[in-house]
Order: structure tokens, then sequence, then C-alpha cells
């Protein structure tokens, strides 16, 4: 009896030189990032870009970092955080080609890699409610330039499209320079994300119907995009989108791809 107490004293004594704890549990260090964000989408607007991406389902994620580039290869730079997935570039100037990246973090720190989709988007001007009117009886107020963001005559130097009511039937009319293709009924100006690149109109005008979208290739190389919201005798209302870049047929949304296979392309 007294070799197993003089063995348990021991025991004990031993257990407080080192310092142990029987009790103290195990700490385990946490270095594992979250999985890269995948599913990235970009929504061009006014001088403003919005993005969404599948959400993670990393138990310990902490929200998202948002990145930007001017190129593809270039330096992508943090211009903001989210706890949800989504976020609203408000900074993004209209005719600026923005390439786009998204990683996730942890309650840690621990902070994924960049996003592989190709993500990019050009923010473009827009317009609510604009009128033009019958170039008959009105020719002054008939046509409208993307580029100057404003009414002109129907013959104008300027202008890009005008609207015309002949017997009754309403025509969204264009010069020779210019083309024009009715992409049907829209929910509203955002519903149509890239400019075609066949089926213009033949005859150089296509009919005026409330609730169509049309896209407009410009005799300056320039995309625009008009829905129409009201039609009377003499008047149309319409809203209206405009690329300020040159051959941009990028409308609303950016592309996603892969960012191998644009590495691919590069170096062919």
């Amino acid at each position: 009896m007294k070799n197993l107490i003089k063995l348990f004293a021991a025991l004990i004594i031993f257990l407080y030189l080192t310092g142990c704890d029987v009790n103290e549990p195990e700490y385990v260090v946490d270095n594992i990032p979250p999985v890269t964000p995948t599913g990235i989408k970009v929504y061009v607007g006014d001088n403003r870009i919005d993005l969404t991406w599948f959400e993670n389902r990393d138990p310990d994620l902490a929200g998202y970092n948002i990145y930007f580039s001017y190129s593809y290869n270039g330096k992508y730079e943090n211009i903001g955080s989210s706890p949800y997935n989504y976020f609203i570039d408000e900074d993004a100037v209209n005719g600026v080609k923005y390439y786009y990246a998204i990683t996730a973090y942890d309650y840690n720190g621990n902070e994924s890699d960049l996003s592989k989709d190709v993500i990019y988007a050009t923010a473009r001007p827009e317009g609510f409610n604009q009128a033009i009117f019958d170039y008959r009886r009105f020719p002054n107020n008939s046509g409208y330039s993307f580029g100057l963001y404003s009414v002109v005559a129907y013959d104008s130097l300027d202008v890009d499209f005008f609207f015309e009511n002949y017997q009754g039937t309403f025509y969204l009319d264009v010069w020779d320079d210019t083309d024009i293709q009715d992409m049907g009924p829209t929910n509203d100006i955002y519903d149509i994300p890239f400019a075609p690149t066949s089926g213009w109109s033949t005859t150089k005008d296509a009919i005026a119907k409330i609730g169509h979208t049309y896209v407009i290739w410009t005799w300056d190389n320039h995309y625009a995009k008009i829905r129409i919201s009201n039609i009377t005798s003499d008047r149309m209302v319409f809203d209206w989108a405009y690329q300020l870049v040159e051959g941009e047929t990028q409308l609303k949304p950016g592309i996603v791809g892969d960012r191998k296979a644009l590495e691919k392309e590069w170096t062919r």
C-alpha cells in the first residue's frame, strides 16, 4: 500500500513539473483556406458594375474579398469586401474595362486563391423616359444621338435613329451607314446582354412596338439599345443604353470562362 501511495505521489509531482494538464483540450491550428469562389457574373450599368457569384458552403466562412485589374494578367487590387455573395462597384467609370476576381476568407484570416473565371465588364451610360417625335411633323425633334445624349433632327450628321409614323404604322429608321435589329419583347432595358453579330434589318428600319428592345449599330461603330415604353400618333418614349467603347458588344453582363483557356488563346 505504501508503494502505491509513493507511486501516485511521484506521478502528481511529474505532472506538476512538466506542466501537463490532463483536462486541457488540444489546440488545432486552422490554416486551411475556404474554397475558391465560382460562378461569377457581372451586370453593367451607368457608372456601376454589379457582381454576383455562387455562395460558398464552408462552415467557417467569414466573407469575400473583391479585386479588380485593368488587364487580365495585370496586378489585382482589392476594392472591398462583402459578407454576402454580391458586391456593387460604384466607382466604375463608364467606358473603362475592368477585370474582376473574388476570394473567400474565414474567421482565422485564411484566404482562398483568386477566382478562376474570366470576368470583365465595361460600364456604360443609360437614360430613361426619353421622347422623340414623328419626323414628318417635328423634323427637328425626331432623332436621337447617343454620342451627344441628345435629341437631334432626323437629318443631322449626328443622328443614330429617328421615329416615323407612316400612315398609322410606326417605325424606327436609320440611315445607310447604321444598322438596327428588333430583339423582340423584353421586361426592361437590361434584358439584352450583347449586341447581335448578324440579323440586321436590310430595309434600314424596324416596326416600332411597345415593350420591344432594339439594338443599333451606329455609324461610328458603337453599339446601343433602346426599349420602347410608349407610343402615340406623334411621339415615342424609350429607355436607352450606349456602349462608349468602340466595337464593344457588351451591353449588360460580362463573359464567364476559364482563365486557362484564355491563357492558351493569348499564347498562340
